[in-house]
């Protein structure tokens, strides 16, 4: 290492698991960490290696009673950091005192109040708590929100932070991922694996939650396609974990059924090639801060169409590289932008500018500007 790196702490509960925040911290830290003017320091709970760069300290959770959880990990977090000297405390969750906070989500309040529609428990109180005694901590100098949707709901909570302290820097993509695989053959695979024919029109859509992000929504919108082109040939192909039985059911009401293929939870390396089997990604959420696979599917070159409550929005221009629904129970405009990418001419130049955007927010450069803000802080 050259003489004096930086020494930063980076601290999530679990690092490098499953979880879209999770993936990022681990992603993005990683590739910091090659760098040798930096000596990194991961505080987590439970993480995962991936390379022998990083230091990881393990901090305990109390879970029990439940409410104690966040809270916890914050002053076990902070209690092991404050024993060591760190140039720059980086920090993707809520603990009380760091330098840099990336916001995955919303302000806690308001995810509770708009998003999950209940009531605030104890546990979120307490969450609550954590969070603002973070980013009313004169130490935070930087706020780093995924989305300018996640900007937005931030400063509509903490209505005192000044903006020009909140930094939108979206997720980044591995462009390599699918460079090594055959679409071709992907597509002959895939498509012979599930019954499809070569001809047919594939909609892609991948969720572990099938209720938030918005499946009844592409149903809908798909059964009026249907019906105003009974003799267009498509495929919604439905990948992830979710109520198979109960979307099932929906689907033969509103008459698709025989278009609908379920396929469960998938590896990596099979959703990858079921990617480049496709024409079109969409993702209708009721909410989502950033939505990675959106990003994942343009690196794909896929073109995208989601609801304008999907953080993602950021990445997509009208008519270039996707479609935003802005209301999705509008199920005629959800048809009409499916119409629209039936048209391959235009599909396929839609598809060169997905990838395109893809390029643009690679992990080289979500990583260059982090990097940035950790020379700008530092000086």
């Amino acid at each position: 290492m050259t003489s004096n790196p930086r020494k930063i702490a980076v601290v999530i509960p679990k690092y490098g698991l499953v979880g879209g925040a999770e993936g990022f911290a681990a992603e993005l830290t990683e590739r910091i960490a090659q760098d040798r003017r930096f000596e990194v320091h991961v505080f987590a709970n439970k993480w995962q290696k991936t390379s022998g760069h990083i230091a990881f300290h393990g901090v305990p959770v109390i879970t029990f009673p439940k409410f104690l959880t966040t809270v916890s990990f914050a002053y076990f977090a902070g209690y092991k950091i404050s024993k060591m000297n760190f140039d720059l405390i980086h920090t993707h969750d809520r603990i009380f005192d760091a330098d840099i906070f990336t916001m995955h989500g919303i302000p806690h309040r308001i995810w509770v109040r708009e998003v999950r529609k209940k009531r605030m428990s104890l546990f979120d109180y307490a969450t609550a708590w954590a969070e603002k005694k973070l980013v009313t901590n004169k130490r935070c100098r930087r706020f780093l929100a995924v989305s300018n949707l996640a900007k937005e709901k931030f400063l509509q909570e903490y209505k005192n932070v000044n903006p020009d302290k909140v930094q939108v820097i979206h997720p980044g993509v591995d462009i390599q991922r699918f460079q090594g695989l055959d679409r071709q053959l992907c597509r002959q695979e895939i498509r012979r694996h599930f019954g499809i024919d070569f001809t047919e029109m594939v909609i892609l859509f991948v969720s572990m939650n099938f209720d938030i992000k918005g499946l009844d929504k592409l149903m809908m919108g798909l059964a009026k396609f249907k019906s105003k082109y009974p003799s267009e040939k498509f495929r919604l192909l439905v990948v992830g974990k979710g109520d198979a039985d109960k979307y099932g059911r929906l689907a033969q009401n509103l008459g698709i059924k025989d278009h609908v293929i379920f396929t469960g939870v998938v590896q990596k390396e099979n959703l990858d090639r079921i990617y480049l089997a496709c024409d079109i990604f969409s993702m209708l959420s009721k909410f989502d801060t950033f939505g990675m696979s959106v990003l994942e599917a343009m690196s794909a070159s896929l073109p995208v169409i989601i609801s304008g409550n999907v953080g993602a929005t950021d990445l997509v221009k009208e008519g270039v590289n996707g479609f935003v629904v802005e209301n999705t129970s509008e199920s005629n405009e959800i048809s009409h932008k499916i119409t629209w990418l039936f048209n391959a001419d235009k599909r396929t130049s839609m598809a060169k500018e997905a990838y395109n955007t893809a390029l643009s927010n690679s992990w080289k450069v979500v990583t260059e500007k982090i990097i940035s803000t950790y020379e700008e802080l530092s000086n």
